[in-house]
């Protein structure tokens, strides 16, 4: 018998297959790519994770919302078009929480469905790659479902950078819980370093654990010029994660380019920089069939492993980049695809994961470390 209290919603895929479920949070219909995110904790970072604009996200941990939500957590303003849970908790229970998961649903427009066999979704997923999908809380048939699917744009060839990038430039100087300068641990210059990063969808918990290694941050819409950049005369440049195509980021592969032919600054990228590092480097990227989204991918080289908080849908081909010009530093050894890299002679790296534990393991802390030594050998 259904339940009288619930609200029918569904899912409808780009290849037919329909879920019905139940709707909570927002009502109304959400249209977007379908991928799934692996990790047990933190769905509060992983919905204001700008690198999945555009798209909706399915949780495969079972229970989601029973630690509410709270002031601090969030990554952005911005969210996911809707998401996919198996069953929501209406009760939240932590000492930090500060509203309801539903309720803030709500708040952000945020469209949810519950109630259906995520470990079923997840392997068509699997098996068939991410796809386009639409889910609703409204009476729509399966054939307006899918004509709206058909007219939604796929994720190949998208510049969503461009949408979720700060339109004008600002300081970050917000203290953490780890504020102190962690800079005195391995330094005794006492000037604070300036950092130019660039804004391809930036994380807020990036932004804090560069000032908790002495980093002043200034940061710059995705399609700044690189006289935006010199003329601010940054200690080191960082290029930040961000959603979609990382080949249609023209814009940032041209500042990259310059940058990195400039060569005297010490640069860093990170998901969708390391990707746009990789194409400025002369090499091209490629669509995943279902992305790496968790907070457990093992990255590494000679027998140096670490665990990794991932969301991207696209890597670096690896046949495409010259040996005399960039080495292959870490690779994802789930399927082996390029996790990062460094520019031969000059202070130029990347990583294909989040380093700052933004949900995540801490086994990468350490790249901000190298990246803040590298600029103080030039100071």
């Amino acid at each position: 018998m259904i339940n009288p209290f619930k609200k029918n919603a569904k899912l409808v895929l780009s290849n037919g297959f329909i879920f019905p479920g139940f709707s909570f949070g927002s009502s109304g219909t959400a249209v977007g790519e379908i991928v799934f995110n692996t990790g047990m904790t933190g769905y509060q970072e992983v919905i204001t994770d700008p690198s999945y604009y555009g798209q909706i996200l399915t949780f495969t941990y079972p229970e989601i919302g029973n630690t509410g939500i709270n002031s601090e957590d969030s990554e952005s303003s911005g969210c996911v078009k809707g998401i996919i849970v198996r069953n929501y908790s209406s009760n939240n229970s932590n000492w930090r929480s500060l509203k309801n998961f539903n309720e803030w649903l709500v708040e952000k427009n945020i469209i949810g469905l519950y109630g259906i066999d995520t470990r079923a979704l997840v392997k068509i997923l699997r098996s068939s790659g991410s796809m386009n999908g639409v889910i609703t809380s409204e009476e729509r048939t399966e054939e307006s479902c899918i004509k709206l699917i058909n007219k939604t744009p796929k994720m190949e060839g998208l510049n969503l950078s461009k949408v979720v990038s700060t339109k004008k430039q600002y300081f970050w100087r917000n203290p953490t819980e780890t504020s102190f300068d962690l800079r005195k641990r391995y330094s005794e210059k006492p000037n604070t370093l300036k950092v130019v990063a660039i804004d391809f969808g930036i994380k807020k918990s990036i932004l804090n654990r560069l000032v908790s290694h002495g980093c002043e941050i200034l940061v710059l819409p995705s399609q700044s010029s690189l006289n935006d950049v010199l003329s601010n005369n940054p200690d080191g440049i960082f290029f930040s994660n961000g959603p979609g195509d990382p080949s249609s980021v023209s814009e940032g592969i041209d500042l990259a380019k310059s940058l990195i032919e400039y060569g005297e600054i010490p640069m860093f990228g990170i998901c969708l920089g390391h990707q746009i590092f990789g194409i400025a480097l002369g090499g091209s990227t490629y669509k995943l069939p279902f992305g790496h989204r968790g907070l457990n991918h093992p990255c590494g080289e000679n027998n140096q492993i670490e665990i990794t908080s991932q969301n991207h849908g696209f890597a670096i081909d690896p046949n495409s980049l010259s040996k005399e010009i960039v080495k292959i530093t870490h690779y994802n050894l789930n399927d082996s695809t390029v996790a990062g890299l460094e520019v031969n002679n000059k202070p130029i790296f990347s990583v294909q994961y989040h380093p700052e534990a933004g949900p995540g393991p801490h086994d990468s802390d350490y790249l901000f470390k190298k990246f803040v030594s590298l600029m103080l050998e030039r100071c």
